[in-house]
């Protein structure tokens, strides 16, 4: 026998509840990560933070790196919804200069964001003295959007825009390598004027024309 709801009562709507737990996990974990860094970051606290039970979180992800690899990627959707673009995309519009500035003033604007940057800078640092979280971050962050880089640089060489004998994944970190620096090392401004001059000395070179 399917038992009918009581007149007047709602059927509790789970895909809602466990949607908002999901984003409540994600938001606390980012927090906390900004707050205390990773290696004080725990499932416990993510879950006190979060107002939910550990095992709800255990539930979904087998550890906090795994949390925290998945609330990157769902801010990164989120913003770019919110900026009303396509998550992941690299625009092609058969301009290669202005394509690149365009993508990496949209990375200056996401790193300066302390949505990003906080969480960002503490994952990075851990990264570098814990082997396998810096690995995960390049495999499931960062390679990624270097893909992008790859895809657009290959279609620049089918146009005839690029030499056929360059290899992307090297010269996509002309343009990558020092923006991170700059960014992780506060070396330099680091704005639109910066990496629009990046493009430019890249692509074009530092000899005279």
């Amino acid at each position: 026998m399917v038992t009918q709801p009581a007149p007047g009562k709602s059927t509790p709507d789970t895909t809602r509840r466990s949607e908002k737990s999901r984003r409540a996990i994600y938001d606390a974990a980012l927090a906390l990560v900004g707050e205390v860094g990773y290696p004080k970051t725990t499932i416990e606290g993510i879950a006190a933070r979060a107002g939910v039970g550990k095992q709800t979180i255990y539930r979904w992800w087998s550890s906090k790196a795994e949390v925290l690899m998945e609330a990157f990627l769902d801010l990164a959707e989120r913003s770019a919804q919110e900026a009303g673009q396509e998550a992941y995309g690299f625009p092609d519009t058969g301009d290669l200069a202005a394509d690149l500035k365009a993508v990496l003033r949209a990375t200056v604007d996401e790193l300066r964001d302390p949505r990003f940057e906080v969480p960002s800078r503490a994952l990075a640092a851990e990264g570098v003295v814990n082997e396998q979280l810096g690995r995960d971050l390049v495999a499931k962050l960062l390679e990624p959007s270097l893909q992008l880089y790859v895809d657009r640089l290959r279609s620049a060489q089918d146009a005839g825009d690029v030499r056929p004998d360059i290899d992307p994944r090297i010269a996509l970190e002309l343009f990558v390598s020092p923006l991170a620096q700059r960014w992780l090392q506060h070396t330099a401004p680091f704005d639109h004027t910066y990496t629009d001059t990046l493009v430019d000395y890249a692509l074009y070179g530092l000899v005279p024309r």
